[in-house]
């Protein structure tokens, strides 16, 4: 959606955050201080939430849902600032209409790679289904056919997901730049952008994250930072540096996954493998029904973390499109009501 001389803009592409902060000629209302301040309190609320109380925590499937849950929330807070500074649409400059729309094509970009990235994860569920399902009985018949679903599900897991790869280029741009548009005179219009810059770095993060996590590289790891004239400055970089630290320790470990649920079930399908292919003789029946059993929760608890997550996704990807149509519906609606004013006056120079 943006405009052909603008090709070359960086994702977010913003001016100077300080120039917003300290621009001489616009002073803010008791009112408008009162509306940021509780914007950036609830902020730096989301950003302590996410600090696990163990390490073990991150990257599950239960803290990464709750990442999106507060871009989700976060996102349709700038909705309803929108509401209370009484800011309409027709009052916007058009650069941030450009940065809007520049934002959310990218976001839903970033969702619809992430929703794949989930959908072929579920794809390797059906596959240790599969195994479990022929495990349930002990004949040599049937543990053939476990092995068969195991190596697929490794073959499956292994494998690079293209839409994944491709993500990566607009990860960079996202985190290539988070200046703020420059705002004249106008104090609603330096609130908004204050509260915005809150919410794109909150979405930086969480996205980079994310992007790390599933394309299996911190490449896409960011180390952002924030000036300590905000707030949530604090809380954001202490949920940053003990995230950030801990899914490079993973990596360098050499981890097949830094997914706490991907890496429960690997570790039991390695186990189990070579048992079920004859290598291992002599196994009780106990130790093998034990370790099936583990498969078997460590697969229910993948699937329901799965399910939790992508429902998440899918519902960022719907607060993001449906604040861009509003928007552009808003602008018809603008340019609509202005060419009526003008026809109009047109009417009214006819007659005279």
């Amino acid at each position: 959606m943006s405009r052909p001389h603008d090709a070359h803009r960086s994702f977010f592409p913003f001016g100077n955050p300080f120039k917003m902060i300290s621009s001489k000629g616009t002073k803010f209302s008791p009112q408008l201080l009162e509306i940021l301040h509780a914007f950036e309190a609830t902020l730096e609320e989301r950003l302590k939430k996410l600090v696990p109380e163990s390490k073990d925590e991150i990257l599950s499937f239960s803290w990464m849902t709750l990442a999106m849950q507060a871009l989700c929330e976060s996102h349709s807070d700038i909705k309803t600032l929108i509401t209370e500074l009484e800011l309409p649409v027709h009052d916007w400059d058009e650069k941030w209409i450009d940065v809007y729309l520049d934002i959310s094509v990218k976001l839903l970009d970033i969702c619809i790679a992430f929703c794949s990235e989930l959908s072929r994860l579920n794809q390797g569920h059906l596959l240790l289904q599969c195994a479990l399902h022929n495990l349930e009985s002990s004949s040599s018949d049937q543990f053939v056919r476990a092995c068969s679903s195991l190596d697929g599900w490794n073959q499956h897991i292994g494998s690079k997901n293209p839409r994944i790869e491709k993500c990566s280029c607009i990860l960079d741009n996202l985190v290539g730049s988070l200046d703020l548009p420059k705002v004249k005179k106008s104090a609603k219009g330096k609130v908004l952008m204050q509260a915005i810059y809150g919410v794109k770095v909150l979405t930086v993060f969480v996205c980079s994250v994310f992007g790390a996590a599933f394309s299996g590289s911190t490449k896409n790891l960011s180390d952002l930072d924030v000036a300590d004239i905000y707030s949530w400055a604090p809380s954001f970089k202490s949920l940053r540096d003990l995230v950030n630290e801990e899914i490079r320790v993973r990596f360098s470990s050499g981890r097949f996954t830094v997914l706490k649920e991907l890496e429960a079930v690997d570790s039991s399908v390695k186990e189990l493998y070579p048992i079920i292919q004859g290598v291992v003789d002599n196994v009780e029946t106990g130790i093998l029904l034990k370790i099936v059993g583990e498969l078997r929760r460590a697969t229910e608890q993948l699937s329901q973390g799965l399910d939790l997550l992508t429902k998440e996704v899918d519902s960022f990807f719907h607060v993001v499109l449906t604040g861009r149509d509003a928007l552009l519906s808003n602008l018809r609606s603008g340019a609509a009501g202005s060419d009526l004013i003008r026809g109009s006056n047109g009417d009214a120079q006819a007659v005279n």
